[in-house]
Order: C-alpha cells, then structure tokens, then sequence
C-alpha cells in the first residue's frame, strides 16, 4: 500500500514523525482524510484530535491538538500545531480542573479581548474533554 510521511509538531517537540495510510484531523470546515498522493492544501486546523494510521499498523496513533496549520503535499502532510498532547498523555482530571478555572475567570473578566481569550481557552479544553472521552472508547 503506498504511504505519506506525517509530521505532527509543536512549538514544545516533534509529537509524530513516520510514514502513515492515511490522516484524519478537524479542519476548518470539517473533517479532512488525506490519503497518499492527495492534492495540495494549506488550512487551518481546529481543536481536536489527529488520527494516523501508522504504515503496516492496524491500531491509529491519536494526537490532540489545540489548532494550527495543515500542510498537504502529494507525499508529505505537515501538521504545525498550537499545541500537540499525545492520547496517551491526556490527564482529564487536570482538563476539567483547568476548564473550571477557566470559567470561574470568565465569570470576572469585562474586557471583550480578555473575555475572547478565555473563551478560545474554554473551547480548546472542552475539544481537548471531548477527546479524552473519544479515545476511551
């Protein structure tokens, strides 16, 4: 089966680095499945997860991201995140705890630009919860 080399990084480290079948991550306007010699592309990337399925692997390697760019080329696919926790790194408890402070601080802000940033913080903790109770299944 042919294959495409993934690059999943962050600011922080190199998260995925291999050849893969194929890559399912949330675009912009909704799911995008990149397969081996797809057309070119350049998007942003919502919160959520990246599924990759590893070349010759039948289990998916799962990467949450926080956003950022996608890069498709015929045989490359670059994925440049905000920021990138491997599935198997998620810590709900410390998810949760964060999505409450992050309300309890919404609750005091009056500035529009501090309430807008709270609020893209409180959507990437809600995308990052509803990741962790994806990958339990």
């Amino acid at each position: 089966m042919a294959t495409i080399h993934v690059d999943v990084v962050s600011a922080e480290e190199s998260i995925f680095s291999g050849e893969a079948e194929f890559v399912v991550l949330p675009g912009e306007a909704g799911e995008l499945g990149i397969y081996p010699r797809h057309t070119p592309l350049i998007t942003r990337v919502k919160p959520g997860v990246v599924r990759i399925r590893p070349a010759g692997r039948a289990e998916e390697e799962q990467v949450f991201i926080a956003g950022g760019i996608l890069e498709v080329q015929p045989h490359v696919v670059t994925v440049l995140a905000d920021t990138a926790i491997r599935g198997r790194d998620l810590d709900e408890a410390k998810a949760l705890a964060a999505l409450r402070a992050a309300e309890e601080q919404l609750k005091n802000k009056t500035d529009k630009l501090e309430i807008a940033a709270v609020q893209a913080e409180i959507a990437v903790l809600a995308a990052q919860l509803a990741a962790i109770k994806r990958l339990r299944k």
